[in-house]
């Protein structure tokens, strides 16, 4: 079974994942609205069974409650994948989503690197900072170890940037997760 269950407490969060990565329910409660949209979509259109639900410090502002979540989701990732055999490692996947694009294109390496090439006109979707976004796809990638690569080359409302962003990621790793035809490790080095 490719799962995980994260705990994670810290004084600014309390943070539970459970993650399947062969799908079930997903429910969400970060006590972001909007984030709660984003982690929804991710769930539904990445295929994954996906239980998150968080306390943060959101009288202070959304970063903690956001970047957190995105420390125990890749970790959730990380555990779930164990020695990374077994997939396909490397997935792509553009979303349209109205005046927006956002293109994915990561690779389930066991080295964590992000590149994000995004800008946002409206500070908050909601009571989400946009900025955070960022935030969150970082701390998804050093704790899940993959090299991610996001960009959204135009686009104007930031609820339909992220959106884009938040579905492209999830279907590009969808499709790094599929299983192999022999169950190897894909890599010349024999490990990742």
């Amino acid at each position: 079974m490719r799962t995980a269950e994260i705990e994670r407490n810290t004084k600014e969060t309390q943070i539970s994942v459970a993650l399947n990565l062969d799908g079930g329910d997903v429910e969400i409660s970060t006590g972001v609205g909007f984030f709660d949209h984003m982690l929804t979509a991710f769930g539904v259109h990445g295929g994954f069974g996906l239980k998150v639900k968080v306390t943060g410090d959101l009288e202070v502002d959304t970063h903690h409650t956001v970047e957190d979540t995105g420390i125990a989701l890749g970790m959730a990732f990380k555990q779930a994948l164990g020695d990374m055999s077994g997939i396909e490692r490397y997935g792509a996947f553009s979303i349209p989503m109205d005046e927006s694009l956002a293109n994915c294109v990561l690779d389930i390496s066991n080295r964590p690197f992000l590149v994000f090439k995004a800008s946002f006109e409206q500070e908050k979707c909601g009571d989400y900072e946009t900025c955070v976004t960022e935030e969150f796809f970082r701390a998804f990638a050093m704790n899940s170890c993959i090299t991610l690569h996001i960009e959204v080359p135009y686009g104007i409302n930031a609820h339909h940037q992220i959106e884009a962003i938040f579905k492209a990621v999830a279907h590009a790793m969808k499709i790094a997760l599929r299983k192999n035809a022999d169950g190897s490790v894909l890599s010349t080095k024999g490990v990742l």
